[in-house]
């Protein structure tokens, strides 16, 4: 959908003329798809949160999330990690644990200290949550070419400034 005058007017881009006003409104059309991009990805991240355990919040599964991929670590490190507050991050990690889907043992490294992990039965919701997440965005994508896939992959890489792995 292009984007009007009226719109590029009220983002203070006044009225822009010739190829230039061509380009803007593909940046603009640009920076909207990508709006969409990160609400359908939370949207799709909330309800895998839902999958991974309806009663927390989808800030819960993120601390999950992260420690499922990291491994056990401070709950200080995972606080900031999570670019969470500590006391939510306090607060989460206390429903994970009341819920058997996180761990607590203490810190090898100094013996006062305490360390988080994710428990079998965390470890095995996340997988079920990421699968579930997996078949919507699968099937999203199902229809499009090895070069279409390729493309977007290599754009998108090239917008977030990510090597190829």
């Amino acid at each position: 959908m292009p984007i009007s005058q009226a719109a590029i007017k009220g983002l203070g881009l006044g009225k822009v003329q010739g190829s230039g006003a061509h380009r803007e409104q593909r940046i603009l059309a640009l920076g909207g798809a990508l709006n969409a991009l990160v609400s359908q990805a939370r949207a799709l991240t909330a309800q895998a949160a839902a999958t991974f355990h309806p009663e927390l919040q989808p800030a819960a599964f993120h601390i999950a999330l992260w420690l499922n991929t990291f491994g056990p670590a401070k709950p200080s490190a995972v606080a900031q990690a999570v670019a969470m507050d500590r006391s939510a991050a306090s607060r989460l990690t206390r429903e994970l644990v009341r819920l058997k889907l996180v761990k607590t043992s203490t810190d090898p490294s100094d013996g006062r200290g305490v360390v988080l992990s994710l428990t079998a039965e965390g470890r095995r919701r996340i997988y079920v949550a990421m699968r579930a997440k997996g078949a919507i965005f699968q099937e999203r994508i199902a229809s499009w070419s090895e070069e279409d896939l390729a493309l977007c992959t290599d754009l998108l890489r090239k917008l977030t400034d990510v090597s190829p792995t």
